[in-house]
């Protein structure tokens, strides 16, 4: 069996947690930021995330996570939305959000330009295949990409 990296450990921990009070987990990220480290969840629920539901969640979890210690340094812990203009990460993300225009971020330039709005038309097997302002499809693997983002929303989306 694979050995869990930190991310994947804290998410099992939580899930439960999240499941119980009708909340998903989005995201999970681990990184350091200066000389501390923040282990921020980034949860969501049909009809949006409230502070309420970010505060009961941090209390839901804090005692299993010091429990459990998956994490041997000190960390900041931090529960929150997404936001509206979150970053698709997951394959479920993506097939969640095709229809939807997104702003995609390249690691290096394709043709001299990094960033690209557009439609996300399709996502299969890490191939992002995007309608572009101009009308015509481009893929991207994701694996060169730095960042997925949804774009233009309408905020009636998300109420």
């Amino acid at each position: 069996m694979a050995k869990q990296t930190t991310v994947q450990r804290v998410e099992e921990i939580i899930k439960p947690y999240a499941d119980e009070l009708g909340l998903e987990i989005w995201d999970v990220t681990f990184k350091k930021e200066g000389a501390d480290w923040y282990l921020r969840v980034f949860i969501d629920k049909e009809g949006g995330v409230n502070i309420d539901d970010c505060v009961d969640l941090t209390h839901a979890v804090s005692k299993p996570l010091d429990e459990a210690d998956p994490i041997k340094q000190n960390y900041m812990l931090e529960i929150s939305s997404p936001g509206v203009e979150r970053e698709l990460t997951r394959e479920e993300h993506f097939l969640k959000y095709i229809g939807s225009p997104v702003m995609l971020r390249t690691i290096r330039p394709v043709d001299g330009v990094r960033d690209f709005n557009g439609t996300l038309t399709a996502y299969e097997n890490k191939t992002i295949t995007l309608r572009l302002k101009d009308g015509k499809e481009a893929t991207f693997d994701k694996r060169d990409t730095s960042s997925v983002r949804l774009d233009d929303f309408d905020i009636n989306d998300f109420i």
